[in-house]
């Protein structure tokens, strides 16, 4: 969770866009992929649009609105894992309880949390049943590049 809440470090990746107004379906498959890529690049994606599935989670320091649409991500081969995710805002964020799975669409912000972080401001939200499969994700692929205009 360390990774998640430290910050972009701004590497490299510059100029990867994509158009305004199509929103980016984020699957089990590349999760990690983009939530490292959007966190090392944030300003590259500034008013860009996801929609993802997660489970809600919470920790002590985060505001009323806010919360972690978060994934667990095995470490390992004994399936341990830790949780991932992205810091989210939404206004009716305290009526949806820890652990409950959702489907959000929102749009990538510039935020503050222990340091520069991307914020999904949340436009929909909606509850969804626990995935059967492809609950947990893998850590990202060090050859991944993402691809201009492809999140």
């Amino acid at each position: 969770m360390y990774k998640v809440f430290s910050g972009a470090n701004n590497s490299s990746n510059e100029g990867i866009c994509l158009p305004q107004n199509e929103v980016s379906q984020i699957s089990s498959k590349n999760y990690t992929n983009i939530l490292k890529t959007v966190h090392e690049n944030i300003d590259s994606y500034v008013g860009k649009k996801i929609s993802f599935t997660g489970y809600v989670y919470r920790v002590l320091d985060l505001q009323d609105n806010q919360f972690v649409l978060a994934r667990d991500m095995i470490i390992n081969s004994n399936s341990q894992t830790v949780v991932v995710g992205f810091l989210c805002e939404y206004d009716n964020a305290k009526d949806f309880e820890n652990d409950t799975w959702v489907q959000i669409s929102g749009e990538i912000l510039k935020g503050d949390y222990h340091g520069d972080m991307p914020i999904i401001k949340i436009t929909e939200m909606n509850v969804v049943n626990k995935p059967s499969s492809e609950e947990y994700v893998y850590p990202p692929d060090d050859s991944y590049i993402p691809t201009t205009g492809i999140l």
